[in-house]
């Protein structure tokens, strides 16, 4: 989850993007949304849920948000087959473990901070203009480093 914001500051310019990255296709699925609460995070997990196969497991590289381990996220990953969803947790202070930070960190400095909007609807259609640019050339993820090197 990532903070915007319009010209006006103050919480009330603010959208929250809530993203991942498809490592097999490099796609950047993306919400932009006024908070990051559990219903935003369950409202993301149901959009990937519609973006896959149902036989696809769905596996995501999560931070310890509060919104991804509430009653109200565990209550709805229950209504889910068993092994449609796993979650992994980087460790706190490990954000940059995740990659969709470093994405987050790029898109920031590459497509935010040069806009400038006057409303949160500007603000959103920006942002998904932003993502939609990005997934126009998609980049697939490997890891280059090998386990076995390590010991």
């Amino acid at each position: 989850m990532r903070r915007a914001r319009t010209e006006r500051r103050g919480a009330q310019s603010t959208r929250r993007l809530l993203a991942g990255i498809d490592l097999l296709t490099g796609k950047v699925h993306a919400l932009v949304r006024d908070r990051h609460r559990s219903r935003e995070f369950v409202e993301f997990l149901k959009f990937l849920d519609a973006a896959y196969p149902r036989s696809t497991a769905i596996k995501l590289i999560l931070d310890n948000h509060s919104a991804h381990i509430s009653r109200e996220t565990k209550a709805w990953l229950d209504t889910r087959p068993a092994g449609r969803f796993e979650f992994t947790f980087t460790p706190k202070h490990g954000s940059r473990l995740n990659l969709i930070e470093g994405f987050f960190s790029k898109f920031a400095r590459s497509v935010l901070r040069h806009i400038r909007v006057t409303s949160k609807h500007e603000l959103k259609e920006c942002i998904m203009a932003g993502i939609h640019d990005v997934d126009r050339y998609p980049v697939i993820h490997t890891w280059s480093y090998k386990l076995a090197q390590a010991a």
